[in-house]
């Protein structure tokens, strides 16, 4: 069993940085010391043999994690554990054709969810477009129902606004206007 290199109780991490196998406690202590530190790549050990998993962090306190090596999640104490067990020595195999389909049928599920999009196919897409709908009754009593699918910018544009110049309105007198007319009467 792997010890800490500073206190000497179970090892929990290993920093590749400093090649040292460290418990959760000073692992905290040496990697909180500064942001540089903190950016050292460190591993979880298996809880079960204590070799590296294939888990990899950064940071200044990672969070007490359980984590099991490739080999031991493929059986590694498996096969002798199952013979142990195993009191009437047959194996039950319809149980297991169950879990295979079932397995199967949850993977197509998750791989719907669990799409990768590029970034260009997300930078190049319109925003989606606003859409209104009305109903109303007409002489027969049925609903109709009219959709209108509109994209319309709440920007204003130059030939929508106001004429700021305007002589019809005295109270919209431009700055320099005003300031030619307090000129005037002054």
């Amino acid at each position: 069993m792997k010890s800490c290199e500073l206190c000497k109780a179970a090892a929990a991490t290993y920093c590749e940085s400093d090649k040292a196998s460290l418990c959760w406690d000073c692992d905290a202590v040496v990697h909180g010391a500064n942001f540089l530190v903190a950016r050292h790549v460190r591993r979880l050990l298996c809880h079960a043999c204590q070799s590296l998993t294939p888990w990899r962090a950064t940071g200044s306190r990672l969070g007490h994690t359980v984590s099991v090596c490739e080999m031991c999640v493929n059986g590694g104490d498996r096969e002798e554990s199952e013979g142990e067990n195993d009191d009437d020595g047959v194996r039950n195999d319809d149980d297991e054709g169950d879990d295979v389909e079932s397995d199967d049928s949850d993977e197509d599920v998750e791989d719907g969810d669990n799409q990768v999009v590029p970034w260009s196919a997300v930078a190049n897409t319109s925003p989606p477009a606003s859409s209104s709908s009305s109903s109303g009754d007409n002489s027969t009593g049925e609903r109709e129902v009219s959709r209108s699918t509109n994209l319309y910018s709440l920007k204003r544009s130059r030939g929508n606004a106001p004429d700021l110049h305007s002589q019809d309105d005295p109270d919209r007198v431009s700055p320099k206007r005003r300031y030619d007319l307090q000129i005037k009467r002054g």
